[in-house]
């Protein structure tokens, strides 16, 4: 692991001769285009690289990252990366991705947060509310911490399908994309895909009724 900034530039040299030298033509094909498959909206924590936990090489996944994995219908800077991943980059796969021990989820459970950060992770409070039985009902705090994950997950994935862009996308399209929600559980760098509840968002029409996803 780098400890000073310098390594991080010596790094980079080392990385780049390497592939330089094992794929000649790597650099020369990756300045051209960019036609990556996946559109990965994740949370900005340092241990999320989510290249690295699926293997995926520079152009294989477009990314967005923002503090506890929000989905929020009004963050301009969201909105234009989902707009262009969805209509120029014609991703087929949108995956939204939370973490087990997050620190914005925990924050916001404990009602401890102040500032920006609080009016950010404001959606999960209210998550907290509105799955106070649920939770409460797990004993052990870890293991509630991980549940409310994977709801916001959920949640953010449900802010997904609300938006103009997804709505007009499906409807355009039918099968176009699919959309998923993954937690990663940093304790053994897992992918656990989680089930969404589809039926429930086609009964309250975000999901038009004869797209299959």
């Amino acid at each position: 692991m780098p400890k000073r900034y310098e390594e991080l530039v010596e790094n980079n040299k080392k990385w780049a001769q390497h592939k330089q030298i094992s794929m000649p033509e790597y650099f020369k094909k990756l300045s051209h285009s960019q036609n990556p498959p996946f559109l990965y909206i994740g949370c900005s924590d340092s241990r999320m690289p989510l290249d690295t936990f699926t293997q995926t090489e520079p152009g294989e996944m477009f990314v967005h990252r923002n503090i506890a994995n929000q989905v929020s219908l009004t963050d301009i800077n969201f909105l234009s990366v989902l707009e262009y991943a969805v209509n120029v980059l014609k991703v087929k796969h949108i995956i939204v991705c939370g973490h087990y021990r997050c620190g914005g989820v925990a924050a916001a459970y404990e009602g401890k947060v102040k500032g920006l950060v609080g009016n950010w992770t404001n959606p999960i409070r209210e998550l907290v509310l509105d799955y106070h039985s649920e939770l409460n009902g797990i004993e052990d705090l870890e293991q509630r911490l991980d549940r409310l994950s994977e709801l916001n997950v959920i949640k953010q994935v449900e802010n997904l399908y609300r938006t103009n862009i997804i709505q007009h996308a499906l409807i355009d399209c039918k099968v176009c994309f699919k959309i998923h929600g993954w937690v990663l559980d940093l304790k053994t760098g897992l992918i656990k895909e989680l089930e969404l509840p589809i039926d429930q968002w086609k009964a309250k029409g975000l999901v038009p009724m004869e797209v299959i996803v």
